[in-house]
């Protein structure tokens, strides 16, 4: 095996280190977001109750993505991301926009949680500027990651067992609250009358309805994310399908009744926008002490997005210097078989995106840019993952009847699901502090479309110079 440098290795093989016990819990870790935590006290405030029917909405529709990605990726298990089959079914530019846009999307996504830490730790040292320790997370997990990939799953297993814990607290504290009608210090008996009062549903209209998706949208990202790990799975077959059938159970336990209950605790009228309703509910109830623990489980959470964040993102820009569509030097491995260029230069431009502190210091301004940066990326990732199935339906029918894991649905519910995510999409133009994102994307896809044109042209340059010699 050839070696560019000491440590390094120059052709590369990720291994398949990855367990199903870590896949599982990947996949449970990536339904419980920064984005429900953090962001979910926002959408309450914007829509009432009516955010447990945003939540299930988008879920669904989460749910025949994340099926259309488990059929292609089984279809040809030397498919190693999404880019791998958008670049067979839709071809090699649609592959090169979306490999890089989803890096992006996973690199503005840890800048993201890095911001919201950042705003956690404060709970305890307000006199902390966020971005201390913002940075102190990202060089740990930098440096975790740099070990091995399977040292990736075993931190982001108990990242996982540490969210799962707290959100099936939370469930089973607010349950004891309502049975004994417990009245909160301002007042508030918690009661389920509060998910039925007609006024909470919707507070703000149709208007507040919808500007609820785009932080939705963002809970929902990391759902993907057995898929880019595909690559590093021992028995793909085996462990992709059941982590994306028990996609609707995570749902309805870690969005809907989480959710429901810190409604039924509170009310909505109680819910800060600024702040988490999870570490909010300890508060209103009374209970500081747990407050402040929950306060820490909430930071953990946006650790874990971070670190499934760095693995992604990193994994992505190796996969396209595989592809050629990065430069080769992306393509090394450590002996440890961990894409250590890329791990290094993707982590390098999050420390540079955390500046964005310095300039928006309050914490949840910066985490609504960043997320719904994020949001529009991932839109566009599942939008091409629905569009690389039904290329692949319309090319490869044999092996649609040949796979053993069918989308549910088909070719018109990848329609149904695409004119969705549009929807989703014309949505973020409703409120001004997620237009202003919306309408600076396009520049990033006219970046990408030159990008294009660029590295092919050298592509061809090098090709004929290579038959001139």
């Amino acid at each position: 095996m050839k070696t560019t440098a000491p440590g390094l290795i120059e052709k590369p093989a990720l291994q398949r280190t990855l367990s199903n016990r870590h896949i599982q819990l990947m996949a449970m870790g990536g339904a419980i977001g920064t984005g429900l935590f953090m962001g979910s006290g926002k959408i309450i405030a914007l829509s009432g109750t009516s955010i447990i029917l945003i939540y299930m909405i988008i879920g669904l529709f989460v749910y025949f993505v994340m099926r259309a990605m488990g059929e292609l990726l089984l279809s040809n298990l030397n498919f190693k991301s999404f880019a791998d089959f958008a670049g067979a079914y839709l071809g090699p530019r649609a592959a090169f926009f979306l490999g890089w846009s989803y890096w992006l999307s996973w690199s503005v996504a840890v800048v993201g949680d890095a911001v919201v830490v950042g705003g956690f730790f404060q709970y305890w040292f307000p006199d902390v500027p966020a971005w201390i320790p913002a940075i102190a997370m990202l060089l740990t997990l930098f440096a975790l990651s740099v070990l091995t990939v399977r040292l990736f799953g075993e931190v982001e297993f108990w990242f996982a067992i540490i969210k799962i814990i707290a959100v099936v607290t939370l469930i089973g504290v607010s349950v004891v609250l309502i049975a004994s009608s417990f009245v909160s210090p301002t007042g508030v008996t918690a009661s389920l009358s509060h998910l039925l009062d007609k006024q909470a549903a919707f507070p703000n209209g149709l208007f507040g309805f919808f500007a609820g998706f785009q932080m939705a949208i963002f809970s929902f990202a990391g759902t993907e994310l057995i898929g880019t790990a595909a690559a590093e799975t021992r028995s793909p077959e085996k462990t992709l399908p059941k982590a994306i059938n028990s996609i609707p159970l995570r749902i309805i336990l870690f969005y809907v009744l989480a959710l429901a209950c810190i409604i039924a605790v509170t009310s909505w009228q109680q819910v800060s926008p600024s702040k988490s309703p999870f570490v909010e509910l300890f508060l209103v109830a009374g209970f500081p002490a747990a407050a402040g623990i929950v306060n820490f489980v909430v930071l953990t959470s946006a650790a874990s997005s971070a670190n499934s964040g760095v693995f992604s993102a990193s994994r992505m820009l190796f996969g396209l210097a595989d592809l050629g569509d990065a430069p080769g030097i992306f393509r090394r491995l450590s002996r440890s078989s961990v894409p250590f260029i890329s791990l290094a230069f993707t982590t390098f431009l999050m420390l540079l995106g955390l500046l964005l502190l310095f300039i928006v210091p309050e914490v949840m301004t910066a985490f609504t840019i960043v997320s719904t940066v994020s949001a529009i990326l991932v839109i566009f990732t599942w939008s091409t993952i629905l569009a690389s199935y039904i290329a692949y339906r319309k090319k490869r029918p044999d092996l649609h009847e040949k796979s053993l894991y069918k989308m549910p649905g088909g070719v018109p519910m990848a329609w149904v699901s695409l004119a969705f995510m549009a929807f989703v999409l014309c949505l973020l133009a409703l409120r001004p502090d997620t237009r202003l994102a919306l309408c600076a994307m396009p520049a990033w896809f006219v970046w990408l479309a030159v990008a294009y044109q660029f590295s092919h042209f050298r592509g061809r340059f090098q090709a004929n110079q290579g038959r001139a010699l």
